[in-house]
Protein backbone atom coordinates (compact mmCIF):
# COMPACT_ATOMS: atom_id res chain seq x y z
CA UNK A 1 0.00 0.00 0.00
CA UNK A 2 1.34 3.17 -0.99
CA UNK A 3 1.91 6.00 1.44
CA UNK A 4 -0.76 8.44 -0.29
CA UNK A 5 -3.18 5.58 -0.20
CA UNK A 6 -2.57 4.94 3.47
CA UNK A 7 -2.67 8.98 4.16
CA UNK A 8 -6.23 8.88 1.60
CA UNK A 9 -7.54 5.64 4.29
CA UNK A 10 -6.74 7.16 7.20
CA UNK A 11 -8.39 10.68 6.28
CA UNK A 12 -11.90 8.79 5.31
CA UNK A 13 -10.93 6.35 8.91
CA UNK A 14 -10.80 9.64 11.03
CA UNK A 15 -13.92 11.69 9.06
CA UNK A 16 -15.97 8.34 9.93
CA UNK A 17 -14.78 8.37 13.90
CA UNK A 18 -15.31 12.16 13.62
CA UNK A 19 -19.02 11.33 12.30
CA UNK A 20 -19.88 8.90 15.08
CA UNK A 21 -18.69 11.00 18.07
CA UNK A 22 -20.92 13.90 16.54
CA UNK A 23 -23.59 11.64 16.34
CA UNK A 24 -23.31 10.16 19.81
CA UNK A 25 -22.64 13.57 21.42
CA UNK A 26 -26.09 14.79 19.73
CA UNK A 27 -27.83 11.79 20.51
CA UNK A 28 -27.00 12.41 24.27
CA UNK A 29 -27.84 16.00 24.19
CA UNK A 30 -31.03 16.74 25.61
CA UNK A 31 -34.11 17.25 22.59
CA UNK A 32 -36.09 20.68 22.84
CA UNK A 33 -38.93 21.02 21.93
CA UNK A 34 -39.32 20.21 18.13
CA UNK A 35 -41.32 22.46 16.16
CA UNK A 36 -39.31 23.12 12.76
CA UNK A 37 -41.75 22.53 9.70
CA UNK A 38 -40.79 25.34 7.74
CA UNK A 39 -44.32 26.54 7.19
CA UNK A 40 -46.88 24.55 9.32
CA UNK A 41 -45.03 24.37 12.21
CA UNK A 42 -45.13 27.47 13.14
CA UNK A 43 -48.55 27.50 12.08
CA UNK A 44 -50.06 24.90 13.99
CA UNK A 45 -47.01 25.05 16.94
CA UNK A 46 -46.90 21.27 16.06
CA UNK A 47 -43.67 19.09 15.73
CA UNK A 48 -42.43 17.93 12.28
CA UNK A 49 -43.60 14.31 13.39
CA UNK A 50 -47.04 15.35 13.48
CA UNK A 51 -46.99 14.64 9.72
CA UNK A 52 -44.13 12.71 9.22
CA UNK A 53 -42.44 9.47 10.11
CA UNK A 54 -39.07 10.26 8.85
CA UNK A 55 -39.25 13.47 7.00
CA UNK A 56 -39.79 14.27 4.30
CA UNK A 57 -41.81 11.17 4.31
CA UNK A 58 -45.39 11.85 5.14
CA UNK A 59 -47.34 9.81 7.43
CA UNK A 60 -50.85 8.77 7.13
CA UNK A 61 -52.05 12.19 9.20
CA UNK A 62 -49.43 14.32 6.85
CA UNK A 63 -50.76 12.24 3.58
CA UNK A 64 -54.56 13.30 5.03
CA UNK A 65 -52.98 17.02 5.82
CA UNK A 66 -52.01 17.29 2.33
CA UNK A 67 -54.61 16.41 0.52
CA UNK A 68 -56.86 18.47 2.27
CA UNK A 69 -55.07 21.18 1.02
CA UNK A 70 -52.39 21.57 3.49
CA UNK A 71 -54.86 21.94 6.68
CA UNK A 72 -55.87 19.53 9.28
CA UNK A 73 -58.59 17.25 8.28
CA UNK A 74 -61.06 18.09 11.21
CA UNK A 75 -61.56 20.88 13.08
CA UNK A 76 -58.80 22.90 11.16
CA UNK A 77 -59.84 25.95 12.88
CA UNK A 78 -59.53 25.30 16.37
CA UNK A 79 -55.98 23.96 15.99
CA UNK A 80 -54.45 26.88 14.08
CA UNK A 81 -52.30 29.07 16.47
CA UNK A 82 -51.67 32.14 13.78
CA UNK A 83 -55.29 33.24 12.74
CA UNK A 84 -55.02 34.34 8.68
CA UNK A 85 -55.34 37.63 7.35
CA UNK A 86 -58.83 37.82 6.30
CA UNK A 87 -59.23 39.35 2.64
CA UNK A 88 -63.08 40.40 2.65
CA UNK A 89 -65.82 39.98 5.01
CA UNK A 90 -67.87 36.84 4.79
CA UNK A 91 -70.82 39.21 3.79
CA UNK A 92 -69.10 39.44 0.59
CA UNK A 93 -69.39 35.61 -0.60
CA UNK A 94 -73.14 36.10 -0.28
CA UNK A 95 -72.91 38.96 -2.65
CA UNK A 96 -70.72 37.43 -5.09
CA UNK A 97 -70.07 38.20 -8.06
CA UNK A 98 -71.55 41.34 -7.28
CA UNK A 99 -68.29 41.45 -4.86
CA UNK A 100 -64.85 39.89 -4.74
CA UNK A 101 -65.33 36.49 -3.25
CA UNK A 102 -63.63 36.85 0.37
CA UNK A 103 -60.07 34.77 0.51
CA UNK A 104 -57.41 34.57 3.03
CA UNK A 105 -53.27 35.12 3.35
CA UNK A 106 -51.28 33.24 5.85
CA UNK A 107 -50.65 35.13 9.33
CA UNK A 108 -47.20 35.07 9.33
CA UNK A 109 -44.79 34.66 5.44
CA UNK A 110 -45.18 30.69 5.28
CA UNK A 111 -41.62 30.73 3.94
CA UNK A 112 -39.04 27.56 5.23
CA UNK A 113 -35.81 26.09 3.96
CA UNK A 114 -34.06 22.75 3.57
CA UNK A 115 -30.42 21.86 2.96
CA UNK A 116 -28.46 18.65 2.08
CA UNK A 117 -25.65 17.85 1.99
CA UNK A 118 -23.14 14.76 1.60
CA UNK A 119 -19.38 13.26 1.63
CA UNK A 120 -18.82 10.28 -0.25
CA UNK A 121 -16.27 7.57 -0.92
CA UNK A 122 -16.41 6.22 -4.24
CA UNK A 123 -14.13 3.17 -6.15
CA UNK A 124 -11.45 3.50 -7.52
CA UNK A 125 -12.04 4.72 -11.74
CA UNK A 126 -9.56 3.73 -14.02
CA UNK A 127 -8.40 7.07 -15.80
CA UNK A 128 -9.85 5.67 -18.79
CA UNK A 129 -12.98 7.16 -17.92
CA UNK A 130 -11.40 10.80 -16.32
CA UNK A 131 -10.10 10.82 -12.95
CA UNK A 132 -13.10 10.83 -9.93
CA UNK A 133 -11.54 11.22 -6.44
CA UNK A 134 -11.77 8.69 -4.38
CA UNK A 135 -13.71 10.76 -1.38
CA UNK A 136 -15.26 14.40 -1.37
CA UNK A 137 -15.33 15.65 1.89
CA UNK A 138 -19.16 17.38 1.99
CA UNK A 139 -19.81 19.64 -0.42
CA UNK A 140 -23.11 21.05 -0.07
CA UNK A 141 -25.63 19.46 -2.00
CA UNK A 142 -28.57 21.40 -2.33
CA UNK A 143 -29.96 24.53 0.01
CA UNK A 144 -33.92 24.55 -1.07
CA UNK A 145 -36.34 27.40 -0.50
CA UNK A 146 -39.86 26.35 0.17
CA UNK A 147 -43.48 28.58 0.48
CA UNK A 148 -46.76 26.59 0.89
CA UNK A 149 -49.75 27.02 2.39
CA UNK A 150 -53.64 27.85 1.73
CA UNK A 151 -55.34 30.89 0.49
CA UNK A 152 -58.85 29.46 2.15
CA UNK A 153 -60.84 26.90 2.50
CA UNK A 154 -60.15 25.73 -1.21
CA UNK A 155 -57.22 27.23 -2.54
CA UNK A 156 -53.46 25.87 -1.78
CA UNK A 157 -49.94 26.62 -3.07
CA UNK A 158 -46.80 25.12 -3.40
CA UNK A 159 -43.23 26.57 -4.16
CA UNK A 160 -39.69 25.22 -4.12
CA UNK A 161 -36.85 26.56 -5.52
CA UNK A 162 -33.36 25.22 -5.06
CA UNK A 163 -31.21 28.18 -4.53
CA UNK A 164 -28.20 26.02 -4.80
CA UNK A 165 -27.16 22.74 -6.21
CA UNK A 166 -23.87 20.83 -5.94
CA UNK A 167 -22.09 23.53 -4.59
CA UNK A 168 -21.34 27.38 -4.52
CA UNK A 169 -21.57 28.92 -8.17
CA UNK A 170 -24.17 26.02 -9.25
CA UNK A 171 -27.36 27.18 -10.42
CA UNK A 172 -30.51 26.07 -9.04
CA UNK A 173 -34.02 26.00 -10.64
CA UNK A 174 -37.74 25.85 -10.01
CA UNK A 175 -39.20 22.51 -8.35
CA UNK A 176 -42.68 22.41 -7.78
CA UNK A 177 -44.80 25.91 -8.24
CA UNK A 178 -48.27 25.26 -8.53
CA UNK A 179 -51.82 26.38 -7.20
CA UNK A 180 -54.26 23.58 -6.84
CA UNK A 181 -58.01 24.32 -6.23
CA UNK A 182 -59.37 21.62 -3.38
CA UNK A 183 -63.09 20.04 -4.15
CA UNK A 184 -64.31 21.71 -6.97
CA UNK A 185 -66.49 18.57 -7.53
CA UNK A 186 -69.25 20.51 -4.36
CA UNK A 187 -70.36 22.67 -7.43
CA UNK A 188 -71.50 19.33 -9.23
CA UNK A 189 -73.13 17.85 -6.06
CA UNK A 190 -70.13 15.62 -6.08
CA UNK A 191 -68.80 13.76 -2.64
CA UNK A 192 -66.27 15.58 -0.90
CA UNK A 193 -62.50 15.69 -2.90
CA UNK A 194 -63.95 13.35 -5.84
CA UNK A 195 -62.50 16.50 -8.26
CA UNK A 196 -59.36 18.44 -7.35
CA UNK A 197 -57.76 20.52 -10.00
CA UNK A 198 -53.64 21.46 -10.06
CA UNK A 199 -51.95 23.64 -12.79
CA UNK A 200 -48.30 24.73 -12.86
CA UNK A 201 -44.91 23.11 -12.77
CA UNK A 202 -45.19 20.26 -10.53
CA UNK A 203 -44.03 16.70 -9.85
CA UNK A 204 -46.19 14.14 -11.59
CA UNK A 205 -48.58 12.03 -9.53
CA UNK A 206 -46.45 9.42 -8.69
CA UNK A 207 -46.43 6.26 -6.30
CA UNK A 208 -43.69 7.45 -4.72
CA UNK A 209 -42.50 10.77 -4.69
CA UNK A 210 -38.51 11.52 -6.18
CA UNK A 211 -38.27 14.61 -5.60
CA UNK A 212 -38.93 14.94 -1.65
CA UNK A 213 -37.75 11.03 -1.54
CA UNK A 214 -35.92 9.91 2.09
CA UNK A 215 -32.75 8.46 0.50
CA UNK A 216 -29.88 10.59 -0.87
CA UNK A 217 -29.70 9.17 -4.19
CA UNK A 218 -32.83 8.73 -6.74
CA UNK A 219 -34.76 6.11 -7.50
CA UNK A 220 -32.88 4.72 -10.44
CA UNK A 221 -35.79 3.73 -13.09
CA UNK A 222 -37.29 7.55 -12.55
CA UNK A 223 -33.76 8.59 -14.28
CA UNK A 224 -34.24 6.15 -17.38
CA UNK A 225 -34.44 7.98 -20.61
CA UNK A 226 -34.83 6.25 -24.11
CA UNK A 227 -31.74 7.08 -26.07
CA UNK A 228 -31.15 4.81 -29.29
CA UNK A 229 -27.79 6.10 -29.84
CA UNK A 230 -26.37 3.86 -32.77
CA UNK A 231 -29.40 1.89 -32.92
CA UNK A 232 -31.85 4.27 -34.03
CA UNK A 233 -32.95 8.44 -34.04
CA UNK A 234 -34.99 8.07 -31.02
CA UNK A 235 -33.94 11.13 -28.11
CA UNK A 236 -36.66 11.60 -25.70
CA UNK A 237 -35.13 13.49 -23.17
CA UNK A 238 -38.77 12.36 -20.74
CA UNK A 239 -38.22 10.95 -17.22
CA UNK A 240 -39.85 10.60 -14.30
CA UNK A 241 -37.74 12.27 -11.86
CA UNK A 242 -38.12 15.62 -13.65
CA UNK A 243 -41.00 18.01 -12.74
CA UNK A 244 -43.21 19.06 -15.23
CA UNK A 245 -45.47 21.94 -16.64
CA UNK A 246 -49.67 21.27 -17.02
CA UNK A 247 -52.88 20.68 -15.65
CA UNK A 248 -53.99 17.85 -13.23
CA UNK A 249 -57.70 16.54 -12.69
CA UNK A 250 -57.64 14.49 -9.47
CA UNK A 251 -59.53 13.13 -6.68
CA UNK A 252 -59.85 11.34 -3.39
CA UNK A 253 -63.65 10.58 -3.12
CA UNK A 254 -65.28 9.82 0.91
CA UNK A 255 -62.33 8.25 2.97
CA UNK A 256 -59.70 9.04 0.26
CA UNK A 257 -58.72 5.50 0.09
CA UNK A 258 -59.37 5.25 -3.24
CA UNK A 259 -57.68 8.50 -5.65
CA UNK A 260 -57.37 9.39 -8.74
CA UNK A 261 -55.52 11.52 -11.78
CA UNK A 262 -55.51 12.27 -15.01
CA UNK A 263 -52.24 15.14 -16.46
CA UNK A 264 -52.11 17.02 -19.53
CA UNK A 265 -48.63 18.28 -19.80
CA UNK A 266 -46.36 19.53 -22.40
CA UNK A 267 -43.90 16.16 -21.88
CA UNK A 268 -40.79 18.27 -21.84
CA UNK A 269 -39.26 17.61 -18.48
CA UNK A 270 -39.20 21.64 -16.88
CA UNK A 271 -38.13 23.05 -20.06
CA UNK A 272 -40.84 24.53 -22.58
CA UNK A 273 -43.10 23.03 -24.66
CA UNK A 274 -40.77 21.39 -27.80
CA UNK A 275 -44.14 20.18 -29.93
CA UNK A 276 -47.85 21.21 -30.18
CA UNK A 277 -48.88 17.60 -28.77
CA UNK A 278 -49.84 17.72 -25.43
CA UNK A 279 -48.89 14.44 -22.84
CA UNK A 280 -51.69 12.45 -21.10
CA UNK A 281 -51.06 10.52 -17.75
CA UNK A 282 -53.07 8.63 -16.02
CA UNK A 283 -53.06 7.21 -12.19
CA UNK A 284 -55.09 5.09 -9.78
CA UNK A 285 -54.72 3.92 -6.22
CA UNK A 286 -56.66 2.00 -4.18
CA UNK A 287 -55.44 1.41 -0.12
CA UNK A 288 -56.80 -1.25 2.13
CA UNK A 289 -57.28 -1.18 5.48
CA UNK A 290 -56.36 -4.06 7.99
CA UNK A 291 -56.42 -2.48 11.47
CA UNK A 292 -58.22 -5.12 13.77
CA UNK A 293 -60.05 -2.25 15.84
CA UNK A 294 -62.90 -1.33 13.64
CA UNK A 295 -63.88 1.63 15.57
CA UNK A 296 -60.38 2.96 14.08
CA UNK A 297 -60.09 2.45 10.61
CA UNK A 298 -62.17 5.50 9.46
CA UNK A 299 -59.77 7.57 11.22
CA UNK A 300 -56.47 9.87 10.00
CA UNK A 301 -54.88 7.68 11.95
CA UNK A 302 -54.79 4.36 14.20
CA UNK A 303 -54.05 4.58 17.78
CA UNK A 304 -53.28 2.87 20.47
CA UNK A 305 -50.60 2.43 23.76
CA UNK A 306 -47.93 4.84 22.33
CA UNK A 307 -50.54 7.13 20.40
CA UNK A 308 -51.49 7.84 17.11
CA UNK A 309 -49.81 6.01 14.68
CA UNK A 310 -50.10 4.65 10.87
CA UNK A 311 -52.95 2.17 9.90
CA UNK A 312 -51.80 -1.17 9.10
CA UNK A 313 -52.61 -1.31 5.58
CA UNK A 314 -51.69 -2.27 1.47
CA UNK A 315 -51.77 0.10 -1.24
CA UNK A 316 -52.06 -0.92 -4.64
CA UNK A 317 -51.80 1.24 -7.73
CA UNK A 318 -51.11 1.63 -11.72
CA UNK A 319 -50.17 4.58 -14.08
CA UNK A 320 -50.12 5.30 -17.97
CA UNK A 321 -47.95 7.49 -19.74
CA UNK A 322 -48.73 8.11 -23.28
CA UNK A 323 -46.66 10.92 -25.53
CA UNK A 324 -45.36 11.84 -29.14
CA UNK A 325 -41.76 12.89 -28.87
CA UNK A 326 -41.05 15.49 -31.66
CA UNK A 327 -37.53 14.96 -33.29
CA UNK A 328 -36.42 16.84 -36.42
CA UNK A 329 -38.66 20.04 -36.00
CA UNK A 330 -35.86 22.24 -36.88
CA UNK A 331 -34.28 20.25 -39.66
CA UNK A 332 -31.00 20.03 -37.98
CA UNK A 333 -30.49 16.29 -37.79
CA UNK A 334 -32.42 15.57 -40.99
CA UNK A 335 -32.03 18.22 -43.24
CA UNK A 336 -34.90 16.61 -46.07
CA UNK A 337 -36.97 15.30 -43.80
CA UNK A 338 -40.30 17.09 -41.74
CA UNK A 339 -40.38 16.57 -38.23
CA UNK A 340 -40.62 13.51 -36.81
CA UNK A 341 -43.26 11.88 -34.47
CA UNK A 342 -42.37 8.92 -32.30
CA UNK A 343 -45.59 7.74 -30.33
CA UNK A 344 -43.71 6.53 -26.86
CA UNK A 345 -45.48 5.17 -23.57
CA UNK A 346 -44.91 4.28 -20.01
CA UNK A 347 -46.39 1.90 -17.70
CA UNK A 348 -46.69 0.37 -14.64
CA UNK A 349 -48.00 -0.83 -11.40
CA UNK A 350 -47.09 -0.27 -7.18
CA UNK A 351 -47.70 -1.61 -3.89
CA UNK A 352 -47.04 -0.18 -0.27
CA UNK A 353 -47.16 -2.15 2.50
CA UNK A 354 -47.26 -0.56 6.00
CA UNK A 355 -47.13 -2.50 9.60
CA UNK A 356 -46.47 -0.98 12.93
CA UNK A 357 -42.71 -0.47 12.59
CA UNK A 358 -42.24 -2.54 9.17
CA UNK A 359 -42.65 -0.67 6.02
CA UNK A 360 -42.17 -2.39 2.37
CA UNK A 361 -42.84 -0.61 -1.23
CA UNK A 362 -42.00 -0.87 -5.11
CA UNK A 363 -43.19 -0.29 -8.93
CA UNK A 364 -42.23 -1.44 -11.69
CA UNK A 365 -42.27 -0.22 -14.95
CA UNK A 366 -42.17 -1.07 -18.59
CA UNK A 367 -41.11 1.82 -21.66
CA UNK A 368 -41.65 1.77 -25.05
CA UNK A 369 -40.83 4.51 -27.61
CA UNK A 370 -41.19 3.80 -31.40
CA UNK A 371 -38.13 4.06 -33.57
CA UNK A 372 -38.23 5.47 -36.99
CA UNK A 373 -34.80 5.39 -39.13
CA UNK A 374 -34.94 8.05 -41.72
CA UNK A 375 -34.15 6.40 -44.85
CA UNK A 376 -31.85 9.11 -47.02
CA UNK A 377 -32.13 6.84 -50.19
CA UNK A 378 -36.28 6.47 -50.48
CA UNK A 379 -36.74 9.31 -47.82
CA UNK A 380 -38.87 7.58 -46.21
CA UNK A 381 -39.06 6.49 -42.80
CA UNK A 382 -38.59 2.79 -41.79
CA UNK A 383 -39.32 1.01 -38.29
CA UNK A 384 -36.59 0.32 -36.80
CA UNK A 385 -36.81 -1.89 -33.34
CA UNK A 386 -38.15 -0.13 -30.29
CA UNK A 387 -36.53 1.51 -27.66
CA UNK A 388 -37.80 -0.60 -24.70
CA UNK A 389 -36.45 -1.32 -21.27
CA UNK A 390 -38.44 -2.11 -17.92
CA UNK A 391 -37.35 -2.11 -14.35
CA UNK A 392 -38.45 -0.37 -10.65
CA UNK A 393 -37.50 -0.89 -7.32
CA UNK A 394 -37.96 -2.49 -3.99
CA UNK A 395 -37.81 -0.79 -1.02
CA UNK A 396 -37.61 -1.51 2.98
CA UNK A 397 -37.84 0.14 6.04
CA UNK A 398 -37.62 -0.22 9.65
CA UNK A 399 -38.03 1.79 12.78
CA UNK A 400 -35.74 0.47 15.25
CA UNK A 401 -37.14 3.31 17.61
CA UNK A 402 -38.68 6.04 16.78
CA UNK A 403 -35.37 8.10 15.65
CA UNK A 404 -33.15 5.02 14.07
CA UNK A 405 -34.46 3.93 11.24
CA UNK A 406 -32.78 0.67 8.88
CA UNK A 407 -33.32 0.80 4.98
CA UNK A 408 -32.77 -1.90 2.02
CA UNK A 409 -33.00 -0.76 -1.14
CA UNK A 410 -33.11 -2.86 -4.80
CA UNK A 411 -32.91 -0.71 -7.77
CA UNK A 412 -33.32 -2.52 -11.20
CA UNK A 413 -32.88 -1.49 -14.75
CA UNK A 414 -33.56 -3.43 -17.92
CA UNK A 415 -32.63 -1.85 -21.22
CA UNK A 416 -31.18 -3.78 -24.42
CA UNK A 417 -30.95 -0.77 -26.19
CA UNK A 418 -28.42 0.80 -23.49
CA UNK A 419 -26.35 -2.33 -22.80
CA UNK A 420 -25.84 -2.59 -26.95
CA UNK A 421 -24.49 1.39 -26.59
CA UNK A 422 -21.90 -0.08 -24.21
CA UNK A 423 -23.63 1.61 -20.83
CA UNK A 424 -23.26 -2.09 -19.14
CA UNK A 425 -21.79 -5.54 -19.47
CA UNK A 426 -25.60 -7.05 -19.59
CA UNK A 427 -29.00 -5.85 -20.59
CA UNK A 428 -29.98 -5.61 -16.70
CA UNK A 429 -27.73 -2.87 -14.32
CA UNK A 430 -28.97 -3.46 -10.76
CA UNK A 431 -28.14 -1.80 -7.47
CA UNK A 432 -28.34 -2.98 -3.47
CA UNK A 433 -28.41 0.25 -1.54
CA UNK A 434 -28.71 -0.66 2.24
CA UNK A 435 -28.60 2.44 4.49
CA UNK A 436 -29.51 3.85 8.18
CA UNK A 437 -31.34 7.00 9.20
CA UNK A 438 -30.52 8.88 12.10
CA UNK A 439 -33.47 11.78 13.45
CA UNK A 440 -31.60 13.72 15.91
CA UNK A 441 -34.00 16.18 15.86
CA UNK A 442 -38.05 16.36 14.08
CA UNK A 443 -36.10 17.88 11.65
CA UNK A 444 -32.63 17.24 11.16
CA UNK A 445 -31.00 13.60 10.07
CA UNK A 446 -28.28 11.79 9.53
CA UNK A 447 -27.91 9.45 6.53
CA UNK A 448 -25.80 6.90 5.32
CA UNK A 449 -26.11 4.98 2.38
CA UNK A 450 -23.91 2.47 0.64
CA UNK A 451 -24.72 1.67 -3.35
CA UNK A 452 -23.38 -1.77 -4.88
CA UNK A 453 -23.68 -1.05 -8.81
CA UNK A 454 -23.48 -2.43 -12.12
CA UNK A 455 -20.68 -2.50 -14.47
CA UNK A 456 -19.52 -0.76 -16.58
CA UNK A 457 -17.51 -1.66 -20.18
CA UNK A 458 -14.07 0.68 -20.90
CA UNK A 459 -11.00 -0.05 -22.47
CA UNK A 460 -10.87 -2.85 -24.07
CA UNK A 461 -12.83 -5.74 -24.72
CA UNK A 462 -13.34 -7.70 -21.18
CA UNK A 463 -12.28 -4.46 -19.13
CA UNK A 464 -15.12 -3.70 -16.11
CA UNK A 465 -15.87 -1.47 -13.94
CA UNK A 466 -17.94 -1.64 -10.88
CA UNK A 467 -18.73 2.25 -9.51
CA UNK A 468 -19.74 1.11 -5.79
CA UNK A 469 -19.50 4.38 -3.11
CA UNK A 470 -21.09 5.60 -0.08
CA UNK A 471 -22.84 8.34 0.93
CA UNK A 472 -22.84 10.18 4.26
CA UNK A 473 -24.31 13.61 5.57
CA UNK A 474 -26.99 15.91 6.96
CA UNK A 475 -30.75 16.77 5.96
CA UNK A 476 -32.38 19.27 7.51
CA UNK A 477 -35.03 21.67 7.34
CA UNK A 478 -35.88 25.60 9.32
Amino acid sequence: MSRYRKLGTGVLMGALVVFGITLFYLLLRPVPNAYAIPAFARKYQTSCATCHNNYPELNDFGEAFKKNGFKFPKDDETFVKEPPVLLGAAAQRQAFPKAIYPGELPGSIPIGFRYSGFASYNSKQPLALGFLPRTDLFTPNTFTIIAAGSLGPSLSFWIDDDISTGGSGADGGLGDGYLKANDVGHLFHLPKDALNIRFGQFELDLPFTGARTINPTGYDIYDQASVAGSQGSTSNPFVFAATQRGIEFGGYPHDGNFSWSVSFLNGSNDSTAARNTKDVYFRVSQKFNFDRDHSTRKEVQASGPTGPHDHTSLRLGAFYYYGRNALNVDRSLFPDFGTIHEPFYRVGGDFRFKHQNFELYGLGMYGHDSNLIPNTETFTLDHGAPVTFSGGFVQAQYWFYPWLIGLMRYDAVNSPTDQLNGLSVHDTRNRFSPGIQFLIRANLKMVFEYQHRWQTPFGEAGQFFRANGAVAGIDYSF
